[in-house]
């Protein structure tokens, strides 16, 4: 199964491509894309298919390690947590900066700040459908 696709790492994105990783992958499991024990690509594998570095894919997988997403078994690879760690203050703290990110993106196309909060309602009237 290509268990990675659907991740994309944006160029334009003003954010490590690490954190773009993290960011997906957290989403996958929260939507139920990726199941608790899940095996999930192998860090190579994921390094190669995305055209990254295996140090960019290896910190993102430690990050998420380390907030209880995912777990790493010697020998056997790194699979979604069996009870992923999906919040937290961290959690908050990401998604605080991705809100600042996407207001300064808007301000740089010349939107007003209620035309920003007209499209951010409409993106979660999108989500709601989906």
């Amino acid at each position: 199964m290509d268990m990675h696709s659907g991740i994309t790492i944006s160029q334009t994105d003003g954010r490590p491509m690490y954190l773009q990783i993290i960011e997906q992958i957290r989403h996958k499991v929260a939507v139920g894309d990726w199941t608790a024990g899940q095996d999930i690509p192998s860090i190579r594998q994921l390094a190669a298919d995305l055209c990254v570095s295996v140090i960019t894919i290896k910190r993102a997988y430690q990050e998420l390690e380390r907030d209880g997403v995912i777990v790493t078994v010697q020998g056997r690879g790194s699979m979604v947590a069996a009870v992923p760690n999906l919040g937290g203050p961290q959690r908050e703290q990401e998604f605080e900066a991705a809100l600042r990110h996407a207001v300064r993106s808007g301000a740089l196309l010349g939107l007003a700040a209620d035309e920003i909060v007209v499209r951010l309602r409409r993106a979660i009237d999108e989500m709601k459908e989906e």
